[in-house]
């Protein structure tokens, strides 16, 4: 037989000698192929991946003209936290299949932070018990597609390492290409690296049905394949990847391709019960999984806002170094980062008096850096829908009840408890004082707010229209005067309209300082 085969070798001409060592050789790295494959399938380091943990809060809704990079965070749309579940029941023997050297299988409870939870006593949440916090670190625009870091995520890394709470992060994603995600998985990678971080690196994705979001036009497969490209990343850049989405999302493979995803990678999994863990001892779950978020209202000391509470069928033994060596900046929290401000650019004053602070908060928090008196002015720079202006003064960024500030400079204060504010500003109409709440009635659209109380133009222009909806605090009524007026404080100016369009209501949302 081998005769015949070399006898039928020497008579073929060098062509088809080279045809036929080539697909042999084709033949035999395709058998190799598939051997390697099978051997990862069953490995199971492979089994790590990345994660996102959603956080409570609340966010504003989108502006007409172009959105904010605020507006754009597509974690936003859900008020900074997950659409409720229905709970219970996981086996634990199913969690983990190999466990790295530092990784063990205690049980470990955490909490999830993002921009949300605002300033957070770090201290305090380390008193309290928790063992690990999953920090958002960033997110990919809704829209336009750009990449942001979270406001405060550094000040969150940096303190929560200072009382030895064990991290981890996760990223919002809306990437639309696998090459966009290996684009945030380095960025990713990048903005973590001077940080201890022990816990996962998770990747997030929610909201892609909605036809405004940019992945609303991908398959289950290609979002798959993206978080895919995400993950592997963020395990060759040395973290250990994490996937994160709810259980009506991954149960069945329902919005996602989870055999695949979870035959590589940790699993995160969102199911919140109407009786939470611990009475609540396992999720309903049926899928392999790490980790189990199980409410988006948690109370924690020293978090302020609603926080998600987590468990992870996993811990570590020591807490991971650094990649980079090069100690990360010291900063400050963000102390708008709960918060939304419009720009502006205007000069303002005090109505009297009220203080400029450091933070926007009148607690024990934030501190009174300077007195700001009638006739003394200040840049606005921002206003805020919770009652805040952002102001600069003496070189300083600082934070005033919008209420105590008024833009019209020529307003003077009475110089003596028996001279009116109308009499101070040559206003011959008098006023009786009261205290109630009004808006415009149901018959009309808006009624017109002035600095005088007339309605003749030329004395005293319209300076806004209450328009119909929104409260004022009126704090007078004209007794002489041949229409009745409302004396009303809108927007740190005392400004008059004619009372007889005007309706009280039950609503007081006056801010005090």
């Amino acid at each position: 037989m081998l005769n015949r085969i070399l006898d039928w070798w020497d008579e073929l001409d060098q062509k088809k000698r080279k045809l036929i060592i080539g697909v042999a050789i084709g033949i035999f790295v395709i058998l190799i192929g598939i051997a390697i494959g099978i051997v990862n399938r069953n490995d199971p380091s492979n089994d790590f991946n990345t994660i996102y943990l959603e956080s409570g809060g609340t966010e504003d809704t989108e502006e007409k003209d172009k959105p904010s990079i605020e507006q754009e965070d597509p974690q936003s749309v859900a008020g900074g936290g997950m659409t409720s579940q229905e709970g219970a029941n996981v086996d634990i023997s199913q969690v983990v299949d190999k466990l790295p050297s530092n990784e063990t299988q205690e049980l470990t409870l955490g909490i999830d932070v993002a921009r949300y939870q605002g300033t957070i006593d770090w201290k305090k949440v380390a008193e309290s018990g928790v063992d690990f916090a999953i920090v958002r670190v960033g997110y990919r625009t809704l829209k336009t597609g750009e990449i942001v870091a979270d406001a405060n995520a550094k000040y969150n890394m940096q303190e929560a390492s200072k009382y030895g709470i064990k991290l981890g992060a996760y990223f919002f994603s809306t990437a639309i290409t696998k090459e966009e995600a290996i684009e945030e998985a380095n960025w990713v990678a990048d903005y973590i690296a001077k940080y201890q971080i022990t816990y996962p690196v998770v990747y997030n994705c929610e909201g892609y049905e909605d036809s405004e979001n940019r992945q609303y036009v991908l398959t289950k497969q290609e979002r798959s394949d993206i978080a895919i490209a995400f993950l592997d990343r963020i395990k060759e850049r040395g973290y250990s990847p994490m996937f994160y989405a709810s259980k009506n999302e991954m149960e069945d493979d329902a919005k996602w391709e989870t055999s695949r995803l979870e035959s590589r990678y940790k699993i995160w999994v969102a199911q919140y019960p109407d009786t939470p863990y611990p009475q609540t001892e396992k999720t309903s779950y049926t899928g392999k999984h790490e980790m189990w978020q199980y409410t988006n209202n948690g109370t924690v000391p020293g978090i302020s806002k609603p926080v998600d509470m987590n468990v992870a069928y996993f811990g570590f033994k020591n807490t991971e170094g650094p990649q980079d060596s090069e100690a990360p900046e010291d900063v400050e929290a963000d102390v708008e980062a709960n918060m939304k401000f419009r720009e502006v650019n205007e000069t303002v004053t005090a109505k009297e008096r009220t203080n400029l602070r450091n933070k926007p908060s009148q607690g024990s928090d934030s501190t009174v850096i300077y007195t700001l008196t009638n006739g003394e002015t200040a840049t606005r720079t921002g206003i805020s829908d919770s009652g805040w202006s952002r102001v600069e003064f003496n070189g300083q960024t600082l934070y005033a009840v919008s209420s105590y500030l008024t833009t019209d400079l020529s307003i003077k204060q009475p110089e003596s408890e028996e001279q009116t504010y109308e009499e101070a500003n040559g206003i011959k109409t008098k006023f009786t004082e009261v205290d109630d709440y009004v808006s415009v009635i149901s018959s009309v659209d808006h009624v017109n707010l002035r600095a005088k109380p007339t309605t003749q133009d030329s004395v005293s222009p319209v300076v806004v229209e209450l328009q119909k909806g929104e409260v004022v605090h009126r704090i007078g009524v004209s007794v002489d005067a041949e229409h009745t007026y409302s004396k009303v404080e809108y927007n740190g100016q005392i400004l008059y309209c004619v009372s007889k369009y005007l309706v009280v209501v039950e609503e007081n949302t006056a801010e005090s300082e």
